[in-house]
């Protein structure tokens, strides 16, 4: 794929990633329910790790900018920039076909677990803490159901929308080889 075309699905992507965030999603004041995962998996998916730390980072800036729900804190960024790292070094197929289903799954499973343990349980519990003034063991304990009931819900929603748009996009990226 050229450069010009994955900056165009990088921007295509970003946009899914801001709107899914920061305006199709369900907020409280210590955690947030959002599709937002999809179009980074995607990008992780089709673009790799590079690709996929600078949707995040993006996403993030951007839609702490314009669209701000508290002050910004650096933290999350960095908490987004690493799961686009994870999801991108796990998942990346720089073919195709190049990865077999259940070869994949698993790479999906081990990687929304990561990041659901490194990610949303450590990091963004310690920023949440820091930022709130609230104890991280009291926020780590309610955030421990939500990733519980969120790591299958990722794996299967993320599993469903590749492989229903797997065939369509790997279609449009041969058709137009540059």
């Amino acid at each position: 794929m050229s450069r010009n075309k994955k900056i165009i699905l990088t921007a295509i992507l970003l946009t899914m990633n801001i709107i899914l965030s920061r305006f199709l999603s369900i907020r409280t004041p210590i955690t947030k329910v959002s599709f937002a995962f999809v179009p980074t998996m995607l990008c992780a998916t089709w673009l790799g790790p590079k690709w996929t730390v600078l949707l995040n980072v993006l996403g993030d800036l951007i839609g702490a900018t314009l669209f701000p729900t508290g002050p910004y804190f650096i933290g999350y960024t960095i908490s987004t920039a690493i799961a686009g790292l994870i999801y991108g070094l796990l998942l990346y197929k720089k073919e195709s076909n190049s990865i077999s289903e259940k070869k994949f799954f698993l790479r999906v499973t081990i990687a929304v677990t990561l990041i659901a343990v490194i990610v949303n349980m450590g990091l963004n519990t310690l920023w949440t803490s820091i930022t709130t003034g609230k104890a991280f063991q009291v926020l780590f304990l309610t955030r421990v159901p939500k990733q519980i009931i969120m790591i299958p819900i990722h794996i299967i929603v993320f599993m469903f929308i590749e492989k229903m748009i797997r065939k369509p996009f790997d279609t449009y990226i041969r058709s137009n080889n540059d």
